[in-house]
């Protein structure tokens, strides 16, 4: 059996019924094997074996109490994964769909973007099956003071720097801080995403929207191609969504979708920005609130999708940007998008493709790139945050988003020498994979059996 199938044997039966985390395993370690076989050093160290078992694993119980008086209980987690670059660095999922095997797909694949940064960073996520949604700010403060009595013992800013994610904005950050530092009595850069006004980096909401935008642009620039006066379809309507929407109208291309958990929005005219933002961001409510301001606006319902798919994707464009969940675009969609002329997918959520849908794209050779590289942009920024913060300076707006805009660079040009280096130049997951992993084993092996 080879080597790489042992280990993905050896995962299943011993973290049973955590498909997302096979999932993102198999796709890396399938990847691997062009490296493997040239460099016996990782088998040798027992790499594979290693890196895919978290360094900590923290789960625990969180109660607090509802505006009715009545004690609540959630789970949660934190899963410290690899520390051989520098602290551990990842968001906080809340959501209702948090389990072991989300938090643990996170956190495998945060060790590889991460590493793909050039940052001194290492790999974690964590999180709570809390669902902020319908939730009063004092049940909501109450959840993230009792989480944070539980994780503060855990992290540190040269330990373990979380984040926010799906469910953990600027909001729940401030809540998680303001306990961490009654706890502890520091005030110190242990949470990334905190208020501009007390610590947070310039930049940092709209990194991950904006680091795809770019990470497009330098796969096509690379071909000979521009995003300027093109079609684009974004699913989303989070913070990943919004800024990618930005960056593209500030690159001249036309987004004309967003979605949410209800639905999704096509505006053939493009998408209004400063609509969305209002319904999203100031209402927080769903987009049927864009089609009132904007009733030429086509707004389909779940129920409406097309079976088994995602309606964003059958709107044909030269590009498009999936920034909402994980495997939210099938091999369905895959075909769809092919047939429709889409030449471009940068992805702005985690693993938002499934394995066949990605195999259609490579097959293709259209300009591919994968979550792990194209959507490092926030956490990217996050450490410029901690950065800054290590300082005590605060950076503007400016120099913030050139040092991004590089970063960003860096990982297309690394992910796409390495996949030259393999005889694959088209394939940035190969490309992101192996240099993503090359640099933490490289490390792992240079840190001895730890």
């Amino acid at each position: 059996m080879p080597y790489t199938a042992k280990t993905m044997e050896y995962l299943k039966r011993t973290s049973p019924a955590q498909t997302e985390f096979y999932q993102a395993a198999e796709e890396v370690l399938m990847s691997l094997r062009p490296l493997l076989d040239k460099d016996p050093r990782y088998k040798n160290h027992n790499i594979i074996e290693r890196i895919v078992e978290p360094e900590r694993q923290i789960l625990f119980r969180v109660t607090w109490i509802d505006d009715q008086g009545q004690i609540q209980v959630n789970k949660g987690f934190r899963i410290e994964f690899n520390s051989c670059l520098g602290p551990y660095k990842g968001g906080l999922r809340f959501h209702p769909s948090v389990n072991a095997g989300i938090i643990k797909f996170l956190g495998f694949e945060q060790i590889f973007k991460n590493s793909l940064t050039g940052l001194p960073i290492g790999g974690g996520k964590g999180g709570s099956d809390f669902d902020p949604k319908g939730k009063s700010d004092g049940e909501i403060m109450r959840f993230c003071q009792s989480f944070m009595t539980e994780l503060y013992r855990h992290i540190g800013p040269t330990i373990d720097v979380p984040a926010g994610d799906i469910g953990v904005g600027g909001r729940e950050i401030g809540y998680l801080f303001g306990q961490y530092k009654r706890l502890t009595g520091r005030y110190e850069g242990v949470l990334t995403g905190k208020g501009l006004n007390w610590g947070g980096s310039l930049v940092r909401t709209e990194a991950t929207g904006y680091g795809a935008v770019y990470f497009a642009q330098n796969m096509l620039e690379a071909r000979g191609e521009t995003l300027e006066g093109k079609v684009c379809t974004v699913s989303g309507s989070g913070n990943v969504a919004i800024y990618t929407i930005e960056k593209l109208y500030q690159l001249g291309a036309k987004p004309v979708t967003v979605s949410d958990s209800r639905g999704m929005v096509y505006d053939k005219h493009g998408i209004n920005l400063e609509t969305l933002k209002e319904v999203k961001e100031v209402q927080k409510t769903s987009l049927e609130a864009y089609i009132k301001e904007h009733p030429s606006a086509e707004y389909t319902p779940v129920s409406d999708y097309p079976k088994g798919r995602n309606a964003v994707w059958t709107i044909p464009c030269y590009a498009a940007f999936p920034s909402a969940t994980q495997n939210e675009l099938n091999a369905a969609d895959a075909k769809e998008l092919l047939k429709n002329g889409c030449v471009c997918i940068s992805e702005g959520a985690n693993m938002p493709s499934t394995p066949e849908a990605v195999d259609l794209f490579l097959e293709a050779k259209i300009a591919y790139g994968p979550g792990k590289a194209a959507n490092a942009g926030g956490v990217a920024t996050s450490q410029l945050e901690m950065s800054q913060n290590a300082g005590m300076e605060s950076w503007d707006f400016e120099t913030v988003d050139n040092k991004l805009k590089g970063i960003m660079e860096g990982i297309f040009l690394n992910s796409s020498e390495t996949a030259k280096e393999f005889g694959d130049p088209t394939n940035l997951v190969l490309g992101a994979n192996i240099a993503g992993f090359r640099k933490v084993a490289n490390a792992m092996i240079d840190q001895g059996a730890v």
